[in-house]
Parts: structure tokens; C-alpha cells; sequence
């Protein structure tokens, strides 16, 4: 799955807020603009000098990141400061010193975790994606770290980030590969082109009704259908008889109630 490079900086106006959002109904819920999670200014966004020019906003000649006295790691990274828009569409991030950005979908962020760099909390991901689309075998991986500013709140702002990245890509499950099954679409899907199937005497399958006549397995157990069959059939339904209790019943010239002139002749 490829991510997007765009040249125009977002804004908050792009998006509709989670609150306004969870506080109204909208008019539609097809198109519209999406919500806004969380947002953040200026931080700092890094990844290991060993990836630079995978992502776009991290050229070959990337600046390094600015070491701090407590910090040592940081002569291994490369960095850029970037607005980050959290939204229900994709992870955005845009740096104005690079004047690009990334627009990131949810499924190519494999892991996310909250993780301490010096001082101050970040929030690190591993981004899979592939630049020829479904189709591509070849997957590239970066690993992306956004570290907010040390500001007291609570929870800690990379808490915050790291929880709405998780509520936006719980709207984005990984798409199905081929031959694999969905195991929470619990419908029952029956041969043809409809979901539910038409039983004797009237009536439907639904989903109101189908623990009536399948399993937990779904497996047919016939409740309902088969009782009323079983209430309909004789004695004896169902039963095979010997050769000669048919004898015997010629020889009283009868069979299952029938007079023995409407009785066909039995053929050797």
C-alpha cells in the first residue's frame, strides 16, 4: 500500500473535530471531511540515517538530529519538524522546511508503541508499505518516531497521540488476502444470490430465526421444518420392510391399507 506525498500544508479547517463530530449527527455519512483526532505542532519526527530517501520528507541529505547532552542516540537519526493531523482519513505529517509531506494509511502502520527517548515520551511506528501498490512483493520498512514537546498534561501528549493513531486505524483493518476467511462476518450465506433461504410451507430463514434450524456450527439441525415433517409421516415411516412381510401382505390381499384390486402386480 503506497503513501502519498502532497506539496500543500493541511490546516485544521481540512477536518471536522472529534468533538463537533461525536456531539452532532451528520447530514451524510458518505464523503464529507474527515475527523480530526489529534493534532500537534512542530515536533520532531526522525528516523534511522540508515533509511533516508525512503520516505520523501527524508532526502539523502536529511539534516541529523540535534543531540542533547542526555542523549546519545540521536548522531544515528536523521529529523525533521512536522505538524501531525491524526484523522479518521489517514496519518498525516508536514514538514514546511521540507514544504512536503505524508499522507500515511493506517494499514501500513504495522506497530505503534509509546516509548521513552531521554527525557521526554515518543511515540514509535514501524510503516510497511510497498510503492507498486497491492500487487507489489517488494515492502520497504521505515521506523518513524514522533516525539512531542515535554508538556505537562495528562495523560502525556505522545499518550494522547498514541491512542487516537490506535482509534483511527481500528477504522482501517488490514484488507483480506486471498483464500483468507473473515471470522466475525457472522451471516450465513446460503447457495444463490440471497442471504437467506425460503422454507416449506412459507416463511424465511432470517437472522432472527436461524439458531432454529442451524447450529452454533452451522450445521442444519431442522428444528421447526423437520418437527412438523415428523408430525405428518405414519408409523413405520421411513422403515424398510422384509421380502416376505410383502408376501404376506399379498397373500391377505391387501398392502398398507389398499384393496388388492387396485394393488399392481409385483414383477420377479
Amino acid at each position: 500500500m503506497p503513501i502519498t506525498t502532497i506539496r500543500t500544508p493541511p490546516s485544521v479547517e481540512d477536518y471536522t473535530p472529534l468533538s463537533v463530530y461525536e456531539s452532532s449527527t451528520p447530514e451524510s455519512f458518505i464523503g464529507g471531511k474527515p475527523v480530526l483526532h489529534f493534532d500537534v505542532r512542530n515536533v520532531r519526527a526522525t528516523v534511522p540515517r540508515s533509511q533516508r530517501g525512503i520516505l520523501s520528507i527524508f532526502p539523502e541529505d536529511a539534516p541529523a538530529a540535534v543531540a542533547e547532552a542526555h542523549d546519545s542516540p540521536w548522531d544515528d537519526l536523521v529529523e525533521q519538524r512536522v505538524n501531525v493531523f491524526v484523522n479518521s482519513a489517514n496519518f498525516t505529517i508536514f514538514s514546511l522546511q521540507a514544504e512536503q509531506g505524508l499522507e500515511i494509511p493506517y494499514p501500513c502502520i504495522s506497530i505503534h508503541a509509546v516509548k521513552q527517548v531521554g527525557s521526554a515520551q515518543a511515540v514509535w511506528m514501524q510503516l510497511e508499505f510497498s510503492d507498486g501498490g497491492a500487487g507489489d512483493d517488494d515492502f520497504k520498512t521505515v521506523e518513524l518516531t514522533i516525539t512531542p514537546p515535554p508538556i505537562e498534561t495528562e495523560p502525556s501528549m505522545a499518550t494522547q497521540l498514541y491512542t487516537a493513531i490506535a482509534n483511527c486505524s481500528n477504522l482501517h483493518p488490514d484488507p483480506l488476502e486471498a483464500g483468507e476467511e473473515d471470522d466475525d462476518d457472522d451471516r450465513i450465506i446460503f447457495e444463490g444470490s440471497q442471504e437467506h433461504e425460503a422454507l416449506e410451507g412459507g416463511g424465511w430463514i432470517t437472522a432472527d430465526n436461524v439458531n432454529e434450524y442451524f447450529d452454533e456450527n452451522g450445521n442444519w439441525i431442522g428444528e421447526g421444518a423437520g418437527e412438523e415433517e415428523a408430525e405428518e409421516l405414519g408409523e413405520g415411516a421411513g422403515r424398510s420392510r422384509p421380502r416376505d412381510e410383502l408376501e404376506q401382505s399379498d397373500v391377505n390381499g391387501h398392502a398398507n391399507g389398499d384393496d388388492s384390486d387396485n394393488k399392481r402386480p409385483r414383477l420377479e
